[in-house]
């Protein structure tokens, strides 16, 4: 039987039990629907770690936004971020600028 490597650390050595697949090495347990939808988009800060929707990040560089003369100071905190397929994968109003797209590699989960 091929049976998937565990998703949380990749290990081979993973059994059925009933509907769960469980992972004898880190001891995660995962039905095959949750794995389809972990699959599905995974968005991770500068930090490397996972992002969801309604995070609050924080950016992590200035950044010059586009059609504007203003600039995205470092620190800005941007609350109930949305995530979306795509180059820019951060959806988000901010205070002061609106709704606005962001790059995930520029910011920091808070």
């Amino acid at each position: 039987m091929n049976l998937p490597n565990c998703p949380k650390c990749n290990s081979e050595y993973t059994y059925q039990d009933g509907e769960l697949y469980v992972c004898p090495e880190c001891a995660y347990e995962w039905t095959e629907n949750a794995q389809q939808a972990e699959e599905g988009l995974v968005v991770k800060d500068a930090n490397g770690n996972l992002l969801s929707d309604g995070d609050t990040v924080s950016v992590i560089k200035d950044l010059k936004v586009k059609g504007s003369s203003s600039t995205l100071k470092i620190g800005t905190k941007v609350k109930n971020i949305r995530l979306v397929e795509g180059d820019h994968n951060i959806d988000c109003k901010i205070d002061g600028f609106g709704a606005m797209k962001l790059k995930s590699e520029f910011v920091k989960k808070i």
